[in-house]
C-alpha cells in the first residue's frame, strides 16, 4: 500500500518534518530529507499497527478488506 507524505525543510535548521495527511496525527522529522522519509515508514507502520482489544467475551470481531 502506498501512502502520500509531505515534507517540508525547516529554513533555519535544514531539518525536515513530515507528515502524512491521510493519517491524522501520523508525523515524524529527520535531519536529512531521506532520513524523514525512513522515519515515516516507520511512524505509518506504528500507526496502523493493530492494538490489543479487551471485548466483552460477547463481542464478535471480523475483518474486512478494502
Amino acid at each position: 500500500m502506498e501512502w502520500r507524505i509531505v515534507l517540508e525543510q525547516d529554513p533555519e535548521t535544514g531539518e525536515w518534518a513530515a507528515y502524512c495527511p491521510e493519517l491524522p496525527g501520523c508525523t515524524s522529522a529527520g535531519d536529512t530529507e531521506v532520513e524523514a522519509v525512513e522515519n515515516m515508514r516507520e511512524a505509518i507502520s506504528l500507526y496502523l499497527e493493530p492494538h490489543e482489544l479487551h471485548l466483552p467475551a460477547s463481542a464478535k470481531v471480523r475483518k474486512v478488506a478494502i
